[in-house]
């Protein structure tokens, strides 16, 4: 049956049924009629102002939604360069990498207990408990490098490198031992440590944190010449994390040096004596210092004799030469209520350790 709107016969084939099909394709939706240029005027528009019968509509009438989306960047480009401004004016300081700590050290003289005996080096040496020492950094043997929990293997071993290159060059270079230099030895510490080598080496103090014998071997070059370039050294090293970004190594060598007197003449039979050392380092690393082949020198633990007590030990190295005694004389007076300066000690030689087949000369007066 036909529609109300339809003819008696109905729609005929291929036109669309409904009043409202037929006119689908020109009826506009809202969008479009907003977006139009022309509006018409109302009837009464058009009555009360003689108006034509359409008028042009603001060009933004119908852009209101890029008008929004405008404002949107606009505001989220605001905040944005509020972010970065107030990032740069930010009140807190940005939290300061961590500084190597100043060295602590101890450095005791030993004293012998009789007279220093004297000899050739090759002599002193075969007679002494140096005979099965290596000569030189062939001495200083590395461990075995593994990754720990925070360093890889590669890290690991540049810090055994460094460690080991800190002890060459502190001592067995010949010219950092007789104070010609310490540059060898002041390039390889951490940058934050330079102040205090530099201090320790210009004004030593026996202060527990001044003494020039705890950073490096020196002698006196005025009183003390090497018998022979060759040192003896026997030790072991070992590695462990201090802490997430920190990795320590820890040295403890023996150093035995063949000595004279300065300027005396060489070839003597009896000119010389032998000179022990024993340093025991701790060495840091972070990772700033693994990339710079830098050390972070955290104690050194020193031991040297034969010498007497008496002298500051904080300076110089003062061998006791073939023939000589130790004074009886003690170590300067020590105020316990100065707590500003570390305590005097001072310990004694054992027999063993000096070369005991040895010809002691007569004692000096």
């Amino acid at each position: 049956m036909a529609g109300p709107g339809d003819p008696p016969e109905g729609t005929p084939e291929g036109v669309p049924a409904g009043g409202e099909d037929e006119y689908r394709s020109v009826v506009f939706d809202e969008s479009f009629v907003r977006a139009a240029r022309l509006q018409e005027y109302s009837a009464q528009e058009r009555i009360t102002d003689h108006a034509p019968a359409v008028r042009s509509r603001p060009a933004w009438a119908g852009r209101r939604g890029s008008t929004h989306a405008l404002v949107l960047v606009l505001v989220v480009a605001l905040a944005f360069g509020t972010a970065i401004y107030m990032g740069l004016r930010h009140p807190y300081a940005p939290p300061a990498a961590n500084r190597a700590e100043s060295l602590g050290m101890t450095v005791i003289p030993l004293a012998p207990e009789g007279t220093v005996p004297g000899g050739t080096p090759d002599d002193l040496f075969a007679n002494s408990q140096a005979a099965q020492f290596r000569v030189g950094a062939a001495g200083i043997t590395l461990p075995a490098a593994r990754r720990t929990a925070h360093f890889s293997e590669s890290q690991v071993m540049a810090a055994l490198a460094t460690a080991k290159d800190y002890l060459v060059e502190s001592s067995l270079d010949p010219d950092v031992l007789t104070g010609a230099t310490e540059r060898p030895v002041r390039v390889l510490l951490d940058p934050d440590q330079v102040a205090q080598f530099d201090r320790s080496l210009d004004f030593p103090a026996d202060d527990g944190r001044h003494a020039a014998t705890g950073w490096l071997v020196r002698f006196d070059p005025t009183k003390t010449a090497l018998a022979d370039p060759e040192v003896r050294v026997r030790g072991t090293m070992r590695f462990a994390e201090a802490g997430p970004g920190m990795l320590e190594v820890i040295t403890d060598h023996t150093f035995v040096y063949a000595v004279r007197e300065a300027g005396a003449a060489p070839g003597r039979a009896d000119d010389a004596s032998l000179f022990t050392v024993r340093r025991e380092l701790h060495l840091r690393f972070d990772r700033d210092d693994l990339r710079t082949h830098q050390a972070e020198v955290h104690l050194s633990y020193v031991q040297a004799g034969p010498q007497s007590c008496a002298p500051d030990p904080s300076v110089h190295f003062q061998p006791l030469l073939p023939g000589e005694k130790a004074t009886r004389e003690g170590p300067a007076g020590t105020d316990p209520f100065d707590s500003g300066r570390a305590t005097a000690v001072c310990g004694t030689l054992a027999p063993g350790a000096m070369p005991t087949p040895a010809t002691p000369k007569p004692p000096r007066p």
